[in-house]
């Protein structure tokens, strides 16, 4: 087969297209034959020389895919091949072929078209995971996204109003802006022009925001914690900003509010697939019903990962950036 290898870390440049061996499918792995993936912030950082994939991973980048089973490894039972499915990896994905374990397959949903369900896995299981299951956004309550037209931003706007949040977004542009609000964002803040805190503040009458799903790190530490209400919680899933910083203690105690920090890729096969199955069960009605739906700003070829890869560091696409596989 062919995937996108990394001889040498460095610019998208780095990224080349080369032949190399088919995976095999492992006990209770499933072998898929891709037919799209798609760019996450990860595969950049990889790309660089930054975040090696953990142990006995692919070593190619790509975090997600759609595709067909082509194969089925010992073990694995309710699938079969030829099924279409999309899947989270934790890596691989930018390739002809991948193996996946099975606890991290889903079927395409309803009304998705196959290479579009690609831009589903990462967003949704990194959403649920960190706004539902472990910051328990309510319905009533009022939900923080930075980089609200991100592919992660603008899943958490869906998913949030259809529990029935209210969502405030920033975003660096007023079309941006515009986008996320036509997917239902009720506060829209230009982190360019104007202080997310005090914006936040006028539009809530002082009280904040009881979820902030936070994608910047150290340089909003103390920003997001003011940004915070009473029983406030903080969900970093991202570094953008720098990955240190103070934390004022006497804040965080004062409002009774919880910072928590959590990453997908790394985490235990048992506890991906059960992000996954709550994903399964929770999300995936509602995309059927076309209340939530895939975001994706523009496909590629995915010998082309290079000029995709060029678009996300520019931060001038709105959702998903996809790559689609040769003959998909």
């Amino acid at each position: 087969m062919h995937a996108i290898t990394i001889p040498e870390p460095g610019g998208p440049e780095a990224l080349v297209w080369a032949e190399v061996p088919d995976p095999v499918p492992g006990d209770g792995e499933v072998l898929v034959e891709v037919v799209s993936s798609a760019v996450n912030r990860a595969d950049v950082l990889q790309r660089q020389g930054f975040y090696d994939p953990p142990p006995g991973a692919s070593p190619y980048p790509g975090l997600e895919c759609a595709g067909r089973i082509a194969a089925i490894g010992p073990g694995v039972t309710g699938w079969a091949v030829g099924d279409a499915v999309c899947a989270l990896l934790s890596g691989g994905g930018y390739a002809e072929k991948v193996a996946v374990p099975v606890g991290q397959l889903l079927p395409v949903p309803d009304g998705v078209d196959l290479a579009a369900a690609a831009a589903l896995p990462e967003v949704t299981a990194t959403v649920w995971s960190n706004v539902f299951m472990v910051a328990h956004l309510r319905p009533g309550e009022t939900l923080l996204v930075h980089g609200g037209s991100s592919g992660i931003g603008t899943m958490a706007i869906q998913l949030a109003k259809a529990v029935g949040a209210r969502v405030a977004v920033t975003a660096g542009s007023p079309q941006k802006l515009a986008e996320c609000a036509a997917l239902g964002a009720d506060i829209l803040i230009d982190y360019r022009e104007q202080d997310f805190v005090a914006e936040l503040e006028k539009a809530t009458d002082g009280a904040g925001a009881d979820v902030i799903l936070d994608i910047v790190g150290a340089k909003y530490l103390d920003r997001n914690v003011k940004a915070l209400a009473v029983n406030g919680r903080l969900a970093i899933i991202g570094l953008q900003g720098g990955a240190k910083g103070e934390l004022n203690l006497g804040a965080l105690l004062t409002k009774r509010a919880a910072v928590t920090a959590t990453s997908l890729r790394g985490r235990p096969l048992g506890e991906k697939a059960a992000i996954i199955a709550a994903v399964r069960e929770h999300v995936w009605p509602l995309i059927a019903d076309g209340v939530v739906r895939p975001v994706v700003d523009r496909t590629v070829p995915m010998e082309d990962a290079a000029e995709a890869h060029r678009v996300l560091e520019s931060s001038s696409h709105i959702g998903k950036v996809l790559l689609v596989a040769p003959g998909a």
